[in-house]
Protein backbone atom coordinates (compact mmCIF):
# COMPACT_ATOMS: atom_id res chain seq x y z
CA UNK A 1 0.00 0.00 0.00
CA UNK A 2 2.88 2.39 0.77
CA UNK A 3 4.37 1.72 -2.65
CA UNK A 4 1.11 2.25 -4.54
CA UNK A 5 0.19 5.29 -2.43
CA UNK A 6 3.59 6.94 -3.00
CA UNK A 7 3.42 6.42 -6.76
CA UNK A 8 -0.14 7.77 -7.03
CA UNK A 9 0.42 10.74 -4.69
CA UNK A 10 3.76 11.70 -6.22
CA UNK A 11 2.64 11.56 -9.85
CA UNK A 12 -0.70 13.35 -9.37
CA UNK A 13 0.47 16.04 -6.92
CA UNK A 14 3.48 16.95 -9.07
CA UNK A 15 1.18 17.92 -11.95
CA UNK A 16 -0.14 20.95 -10.03
CA UNK A 17 3.20 22.31 -8.79
CA UNK A 18 4.59 25.63 -10.01
CA UNK A 19 7.73 25.79 -7.88
CA UNK A 20 10.66 23.72 -9.11
CA UNK A 21 11.65 22.42 -5.67
CA UNK A 22 8.11 21.27 -4.87
CA UNK A 23 7.86 19.57 -8.26
CA UNK A 24 11.04 17.63 -7.59
CA UNK A 25 9.91 16.85 -4.02
CA UNK A 26 6.66 15.24 -5.17
CA UNK A 27 8.52 13.56 -8.01
CA UNK A 28 10.84 11.98 -5.44
CA UNK A 29 7.82 10.65 -3.53
CA UNK A 30 6.73 8.87 -6.70
CA UNK A 31 10.21 7.45 -7.25
CA UNK A 32 10.27 6.11 -3.69
CA UNK A 33 7.12 4.20 -4.60
CA UNK A 34 8.96 2.53 -7.47
CA UNK A 35 11.81 1.67 -5.12
CA UNK A 36 9.39 -0.02 -2.70
CA UNK A 37 8.14 -2.32 -5.48
CA UNK A 38 11.45 -4.19 -5.37
CA UNK A 39 11.31 -4.38 -1.56
CA UNK A 40 7.74 -5.73 -1.71
CA UNK A 41 8.93 -8.61 -3.90
CA UNK A 42 10.94 -9.92 -0.96
CA UNK A 43 13.43 -11.73 -3.19
CA UNK A 44 17.11 -11.34 -4.03
CA UNK A 45 16.16 -10.05 -7.49
CA UNK A 46 13.74 -7.58 -5.91
CA UNK A 47 16.40 -6.12 -3.61
CA UNK A 48 18.82 -6.03 -6.51
CA UNK A 49 16.33 -4.12 -8.68
CA UNK A 50 15.78 -1.64 -5.84
CA UNK A 51 19.52 -1.01 -5.51
CA UNK A 52 19.90 -0.51 -9.27
CA UNK A 53 16.96 1.91 -9.31
CA UNK A 54 18.30 3.79 -6.28
CA UNK A 55 21.73 4.25 -7.84
CA UNK A 56 20.35 5.54 -11.13
CA UNK A 57 17.78 7.78 -9.43
CA UNK A 58 20.50 9.24 -7.19
CA UNK A 59 22.61 10.01 -10.25
CA UNK A 60 19.69 11.73 -12.02
CA UNK A 61 18.81 13.74 -8.90
CA UNK A 62 22.38 14.94 -8.43
CA UNK A 63 22.46 16.05 -12.07
CA UNK A 64 19.14 17.92 -12.00
CA UNK A 65 19.85 19.71 -8.71
CA UNK A 66 23.37 20.65 -9.85
CA UNK A 67 21.82 22.08 -13.03
CA UNK A 68 19.36 24.21 -11.02
CA UNK A 69 22.03 25.43 -8.59
CA UNK A 70 24.27 26.38 -11.51
CA UNK A 71 21.72 28.93 -12.74
CA UNK A 72 22.62 32.22 -11.03
CA UNK A 73 22.28 35.66 -12.57
CA UNK A 74 25.38 37.77 -13.11
CA UNK A 75 24.41 40.26 -10.39
CA UNK A 76 22.87 37.61 -8.08
CA UNK A 77 19.56 39.49 -8.19
CA UNK A 78 17.64 36.60 -9.75
CA UNK A 79 17.42 32.99 -8.62
CA UNK A 80 15.48 30.16 -10.17
CA UNK A 81 12.36 29.51 -8.10
CA UNK A 82 9.45 28.70 -10.42
CA UNK A 83 9.26 26.30 -13.34
CA UNK A 84 8.37 29.26 -15.56
CA UNK A 85 11.80 30.75 -14.82
CA UNK A 86 13.31 28.09 -17.08
CA UNK A 87 11.51 29.60 -20.09
CA UNK A 88 13.69 29.53 -23.24
CA UNK A 89 16.71 28.26 -21.30
CA UNK A 90 17.60 26.64 -24.62
CA UNK A 91 18.40 30.13 -25.96
CA UNK A 92 20.41 31.45 -23.00
CA UNK A 93 22.20 28.19 -22.11
CA UNK A 94 21.70 25.53 -24.83
CA UNK A 95 24.11 22.95 -23.39
CA UNK A 96 22.50 23.02 -19.96
CA UNK A 97 19.06 22.84 -21.60
CA UNK A 98 20.06 19.68 -23.50
CA UNK A 99 21.44 18.18 -20.29
CA UNK A 100 18.24 18.91 -18.34
CA UNK A 101 16.01 17.64 -21.14
CA UNK A 102 17.84 14.31 -21.33
CA UNK A 103 17.79 13.85 -17.55
CA UNK A 104 14.07 14.70 -17.40
CA UNK A 105 13.38 12.22 -20.20
CA UNK A 106 15.33 9.64 -18.19
CA UNK A 107 13.28 10.39 -15.06
CA UNK A 108 10.13 9.94 -17.13
CA UNK A 109 11.37 6.52 -18.24
CA UNK A 110 11.92 7.25 -21.93
CA UNK A 111 14.09 4.61 -23.67
CA UNK A 112 16.95 4.01 -24.08
CA UNK A 113 18.07 6.21 -21.16
CA UNK A 114 19.11 4.84 -17.77
CA UNK A 115 15.80 5.75 -16.11
CA UNK A 116 13.94 3.50 -18.56
CA UNK A 117 16.32 0.61 -17.87
CA UNK A 118 15.82 0.86 -14.10
CA UNK A 119 12.01 1.09 -14.37
CA UNK A 120 11.84 -1.76 -16.86
CA UNK A 121 13.93 -3.96 -14.59
CA UNK A 122 11.90 -3.23 -11.46
CA UNK A 123 8.57 -3.83 -13.28
CA UNK A 124 9.95 -7.06 -14.77
CA UNK A 125 10.90 -8.35 -11.32
CA UNK A 126 7.49 -7.31 -9.92
CA UNK A 127 5.67 -9.26 -12.65
CA UNK A 128 8.01 -12.20 -12.12
CA UNK A 129 7.06 -12.15 -8.41
CA UNK A 130 3.32 -11.97 -9.28
CA UNK A 131 2.88 -8.39 -8.03
CA UNK A 132 0.64 -7.50 -10.95
CA UNK A 133 -1.30 -4.79 -9.08
CA UNK A 134 1.85 -2.84 -8.21
CA UNK A 135 3.12 -3.25 -11.76
CA UNK A 136 -0.07 -1.77 -13.22
CA UNK A 137 -0.09 1.12 -10.72
CA UNK A 138 3.58 1.76 -11.43
CA UNK A 139 3.11 1.84 -15.20
CA UNK A 140 0.10 4.16 -14.91
CA UNK A 141 1.96 6.47 -12.51
CA UNK A 142 4.92 6.50 -14.89
CA UNK A 143 2.65 7.53 -17.77
CA UNK A 144 1.16 10.33 -15.66
CA UNK A 145 4.61 11.54 -14.64
CA UNK A 146 5.55 11.87 -18.30
CA UNK A 147 3.12 14.79 -18.47
CA UNK A 148 4.91 17.07 -16.00
CA UNK A 149 8.40 16.07 -17.12
CA UNK A 150 7.60 16.76 -20.77
CA UNK A 151 5.80 20.00 -19.78
CA UNK A 152 9.02 21.05 -18.03
CA UNK A 153 10.99 20.34 -21.22
CA UNK A 154 8.43 22.31 -23.25
CA UNK A 155 8.98 25.32 -20.99
CA UNK A 156 12.75 25.04 -21.40
CA UNK A 157 12.49 25.08 -25.20
CA UNK A 158 9.33 26.96 -26.16
CA UNK A 159 7.91 29.19 -23.36
CA UNK A 160 9.07 32.76 -22.80
CA UNK A 161 10.17 33.59 -19.23
CA UNK A 162 8.47 36.34 -17.24
CA UNK A 163 11.88 37.82 -16.49
CA UNK A 164 14.99 37.55 -18.64
CA UNK A 165 18.32 37.05 -16.91
CA UNK A 166 21.96 36.64 -17.90
CA UNK A 167 23.35 33.66 -16.01
CA UNK A 168 26.85 33.23 -14.63
CA UNK A 169 29.25 30.81 -16.26
CA UNK A 170 29.18 27.38 -14.68
CA UNK A 171 32.19 26.48 -12.59
CA UNK A 172 34.50 23.64 -13.59
CA UNK A 173 33.40 21.24 -10.84
CA UNK A 174 29.70 21.43 -11.75
CA UNK A 175 30.51 21.08 -15.45
CA UNK A 176 32.51 17.94 -14.77
CA UNK A 177 29.80 16.51 -12.51
CA UNK A 178 27.07 17.13 -15.10
CA UNK A 179 29.17 15.70 -17.93
CA UNK A 180 30.02 12.45 -16.13
CA UNK A 181 26.50 11.86 -14.80
CA UNK A 182 24.91 12.64 -18.19
CA UNK A 183 27.23 10.24 -20.03
CA UNK A 184 26.32 7.45 -17.61
CA UNK A 185 22.59 8.20 -18.02
CA UNK A 186 22.84 8.16 -21.82
CA UNK A 187 25.11 5.16 -22.30
CA UNK A 188 24.11 3.01 -19.33
CA UNK A 189 22.09 0.61 -21.53
CA UNK A 190 25.22 -0.14 -23.60
CA UNK A 191 27.17 -1.53 -20.66
CA UNK A 192 25.04 -2.04 -17.53
CA UNK A 193 27.05 -5.01 -16.20
CA UNK A 194 29.25 -3.17 -13.62
CA UNK A 195 26.23 -1.66 -11.87
CA UNK A 196 24.32 -4.94 -11.91
CA UNK A 197 27.31 -6.81 -10.48
CA UNK A 198 27.66 -4.22 -7.72
CA UNK A 199 23.92 -4.36 -6.99
CA UNK A 200 24.02 -8.16 -6.89
CA UNK A 201 26.85 -8.16 -4.33
CA UNK A 202 25.05 -5.56 -2.21
CA UNK A 203 21.77 -7.52 -2.39
CA UNK A 204 23.50 -10.71 -1.23
CA UNK A 205 24.93 -8.77 1.72
CA UNK A 206 21.47 -7.50 2.69
CA UNK A 207 19.72 -10.84 2.27
CA UNK A 208 22.18 -13.13 3.98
Amino acid sequence: YCSAGSMILGSIAAIFQKKIKRLLAFSSIGHMGYLLIGVCCGTLDGIMSTIVYLMIYTLMTINIFASILALKSEDNSFRIKYIEDFGLLSKSNPLLAINMALVLFSMAGIPPLAGFCSKFYIFFIAIKSSHYFLSIIGILASVISCYFYIRFIKIIYFDKPKKWAVFQSMDREKSLLLSISLLIIIFFFCYPSPLFVLAHKAAITFCF
